[in-house]
């Protein structure tokens, strides 16, 4: 399974609604702007999140997005969900041999575990603790 721009861009998105939660809407372009990505992109991002119901827009000159929910309550899951379509690793998994198919299957229960276990918030309150060693999940 390889994840697209659209999964890690719309990550993104929500990690930055998440780092400022209650603040108020956030908009795409102040998104875009910190991380040197694409307003219009962004902006294909948002329907999706807003249709599955995680992200709220909210009209107006202060307008933008909010989370439609506390970030404790959002996974990176669902994110991934909505953006990449269902999580496996192949196409046609009860296709296969039982052994492989058991691998297939091991795999894909070990990303969604991992997905499915890690919060907005739990990505947004992250710190760089000087440690070179990168956010590590454990499958």
């Amino acid at each position: 399974m390889k994840i697209s721009t659209k999964g890690r861009y719309g990550l993104t998105i929500m990690i930055e609604l998440g780092k400022r939660y209650g603040e108020g809407p956030i908009s795409l372009k102040s998104i875009a702007s910190t991380y040197n990505l694409s307003e219009h992109y962004l902006e294909q991002l948002a329907g999706p999140l807003r249709n599955a119901g995680l992200v709220k827009s909210v009209r107006g000159a202060y307008g933008g997005y909010i989370l439609a929910s506390e970030p404790s309550k959002i996974t990176a899951g669902d994110i991934i969900r909505v953006l990449e379509g269902p999580i496996s690793p192949v196409e046609g998994i009860e296709d296969e041999e039982p052994v492989k198919r058991k691998l297939w299957e091991k795999i894909r229960d070990a990303v969604k575990d991992v997905l499915d276990s890690t919060t907005i918030e739990d990505l947004a309150n992250y710190e760089d603790d000087g440690d070179d060693t990168p956010y590590m999940f454990y499958i």
